[in-house]
C-alpha cells in the first residue's frame, strides 16, 4: 500500500547510448539534474540512470547512486525500475527507491522504501514522483 506523496522533482535529462552487450539491443545512460520538494523540503537532485532494452521492447534500469541536497543536509539514493517508450517519444518508468541520510531534515527518508513514477518527454523534461510504501 502506498502512502501520501513524499515529493516531486522536475528534472532535465541528457541521454547517450552505451554498450549493452545483451541481445544486440540498445542501452542508454541518462543524467538527471533538477529540483522540487521532498518530505517537505525544497531540494536539488542529481543522478545517473542506466537502462537496457529487453527483447519485448521494454526497458529495465537502475540508478546505483543519486544525491538529494537541501539547506538542511544531503541524502543519497539508489533505485531500479522498468519502463516503456510513450506514444509521444518519451519514456515512462515505475520502480522503487531507497534513501540514506544522516541529515535530521531528511531523516524521514531513512528506513522506508519508496515507489516512483518517472516520465519524460522527447526533449528531456522529466518528472519524478515518490510515494512511501506503508
Amino acid at each position: 500500500m502506498l502512502g501520501e506523496k513524499a515529493g516531486t522533482l522536475t528534472l532535465k535529462e541528457t541521454t547517450k547510448p552505451i554498450e549493452s552487450g545483451k541481445y544486440g539491443l540498445p542501452a542508454m545512460e541518462t543524467h538527471n539534474v533538477g529540483s522540487g520538494t521532498l518530505v517537505g523540503h525544497e531540494v536539488q537532485g542529481m543522478a545517473t540512470f542506466t537502462a537496457e532494452m529487453r527483447p519485448d521492447g521494454s526497458w529495465k534500469g537502475h540508478c546505483p547512486a543519486g544525491v538529494i541536497m537541501c539547506a538542511g543536509g544531503v541524502a543519497t539514493f539508489t533505485c531500479m525500475g522498468v519502463g516503456n517508450m510513450t506514444e509521444t517519444g518519451g519514456v515512462m518508468f515505475h520502480g522503487g527507491a531507497s534513501f540514506e541520510t544522516t541529515s535530521e531534515a531528511l531523516s524521514e527518508l531513512n528506513g522506508k522504501y519508496y515507489m516512483f513514477s518517472y516520465e519524460s518527454d522527447p526533449e528531456g523534461n522529466a518528472e519524478w514522483n515518490l510515494y512511501p510504501c506503508v
